[in-house]
């Protein structure tokens, strides 16, 4: 007869049914390590190089990124110039309002960045290239200008500079920035240095009457050729008053009729009259003849001017 299985039998007869494996001797349990002393395996990840091609891609591109304020700058112009607007908008102005979302102020600005840019670019390359965006090494440019602007706030205190001294601005504060593209900053505190070093004393007086020279600041755009009255004399600009408002000039833009005191005073009143009867509701065909009165260059009215303007006031009054 057999012998009845022992309690420990039993439970290790239960732990083979139940497929729990049988419990492991003391040199059998593995303590878990101290995390101040565990070592941490990490697999390193291999970053491949970039082909000759990817960099050439990546060059092409951040140029692309780069000249994006210069390629608007250009495109506004090319619009404006050949009224591309003309089918759907009246003024330019109007059109960028509405198509784009800028001010007068925005587009004129953005259009003088691009010229500005195309006085820093090199004169190596072709045009179309130069249209196109495949500027790409600095060994392309000329001037020594191998670091150019990326965006447009770097561009507009240069405006209102000439040509070779734009560059000479650009170059300085790249100077100024250590060899980098200087912050539009940089370049306002250089811009200014030269003109304080370059300024000629302001000579003009109140009521003098003086002829604007627009050039290419923008802000002056559409007032080239219009005389304006001094109000007040800064030290590097005078306020004018012209037949639409008043302006503040630099007196780069500036020359001076050299009109009598008299011929001053004369102009005084016509300012004053069509200022008076100028708005900008008016019909084009009128808004055009006090235009044209804003931009006399002697100092008087003819006598059909005379009694048109007198019309005018008769039939408009004051604003």
């Amino acid at each position: 007869m057999s012998k009845p299985p022992s309690k420990r039998e039993k439970a290790t007869s239960a732990a083979s049914s139940d497929n729990t494996p049988p419990a492991s001797s003391a040199e059998d349990i593995l303590e878990p390590e101290d995390p101040a002393t565990a070592t941490i395996t990490v697999t390193a990840v291999e970053v491949p190089e970039l082909t000759e091609q990817e960099v050439s891609d990546r060059l092409h591109l951040e140029r692309k990124v780069e000249r994006a304020f210069f390629e608007a700058g250009k495109a506004l112009a090319e619009l404006r110039d050949r009224k591309l607007y003309r089918s759907t908008h009246k003024t330019f102005e109007e059109y960028c309002k509405q198509r784009f979302g800028y001010t007068r102020i925005a587009a004129s600005y953005k259009i003088a960045a691009a010229t500005v840019m195309d006085n820093l670019l090199t004169n190596g390359l072709q045009k179309e290239e130069i249209a196109t965006g495949e500027l790409q090494t600095p060994k392309m440019l000329t001037n020594g200008l191998q670091i150019l602007p990326n965006n447009e706030r770097q561009v507009r205190p240069l405006v209102s500079l000439e040509p070779e001294v734009q560059r000479e601005a650009w170059q300085k504060a790249v100077e100024v920035a250590g060899g980098k593209v200087p912050s539009g900053r940089i370049v306002k505190d250089v811009v200014q240095r030269i003109i304080e070093r370059t300024r000629i004393p302001n000579t003009y007086q109140l009521g003098e009457v003086c002829q604007i020279l627009a050039k290419d600041n923008p802000k002056l755009r559409g007032k080239g050729g219009c005389w304006g009255i001094v109000n007040h004399v800064g030290e590097f600009s005078c306020t004018v008053k012209t037949w639409d408002g008043e302006y503040t000039v630099g007196l780069q833009y500036l020359k001076s009729y050299n009109y009598l005191a008299h011929e001053c005073q004369q102009m005084q009143v016509i300012c004053d009259r069509i200022s008076r009867v100028y708005s900008d509701l008016l019909e084009e065909t009128v808004k055009n003849l006090l235009q044209s009165l804003g931009k006399l260059n002697r100092p008087y009215l003819t006598a059909v001017e005379k009694k048109l303007l007198s019309v005018l006031e008769l039939e408009y009054g004051e604003k």
